[in-house]
């Protein structure tokens, strides 16, 4: 065979094929390997995010605490935008009271645009009686009553960026409860750890 064809077709083996066995084996180890990171990181950010409600329900002595997470859920129909939604994804609750997770599923986020809104801009929420007229409650009132709730509180969560990615509910169902500034100064700072958290999740490929 030519010496210079033996060169060209080595050159084509080290240079064009050698790239695409490498590119596709290591196709192929991301394949088998990210299933299982995938699961592993996701067991790890739940069981780090339960913990913390967990801890924040038994330190406030609440009888429920959540976690809801903004997410896109669908298109606008004829345009394809994506349709803003919330879905509670943590939770956890005292003996005897009742779980809210089924129910706010896919939620979109226009039907608690008020709240939300406030969110937003204050990054809390505070009713500390349900039954009392003076007190705003921003759109929550009838869903809250009907889950049992006497005293409702909401976070925000957003990220170190300002990101708001989702809220911190806690809620009381034996007895109205009103937390003092220091407490809610704590759980706002609790809720920003926790947008840490799961904004790194996010971003995770």
């Amino acid at each position: 065979m030519d010496g210079s064809l033996i060169g060209l077709i080595g050159a084509f083996c080290t240079g064009v094929a050698g790239p695409l066995v490498v590119a596709y084996v290591k196709h192929r180890l991301e394949l088998q390997k990210k299933p299982g990171d995938m699961v592993r990181e996701a067991i790890e950010v739940s069981n780090l995010i339960t913990t913390k409600i967990e801890h924040i329900k038994e330190e406030f002595h609440a009888d429920r605490v959540w976690v809801a997470q903004f997410h896109n859920g669908g298109h606008f129909y004829p345009t394809g935008k994506s349709i803003a939604k919330f879905s509670i994804f943590y939770e956890t609750v005292k003996n005897g009271t009742s779980s809210i997770q089924a129910n706010f599923q896919n939620i979109p986020v226009n039907i608690f645009s008020k709240s939300i809104n406030h969110l937003l801009d204050n990054d809390c929420i505070e009713i500390a009686d349900l039954k009392d007229e003076k007190i705003a409650t921003y759109g929550l009132k009838y869903v809250c009553e009907e889950a049992g709730d006497k005293s409702v509180y909401m976070f925000a969560i957003k990220t170190i960026d300002e990101k708001f990615i989702g809220t911190l509910g806690i809620a009381y169902t034996k007895k109205k409860t009103k937390l003092d500034d220091e407490a809610v100064n704590d759980i706002i700072n609790q809720a920003s750890s926790m947008g840490g958290v799961l904004m790194n999740h996010l971003q995770q490929k």
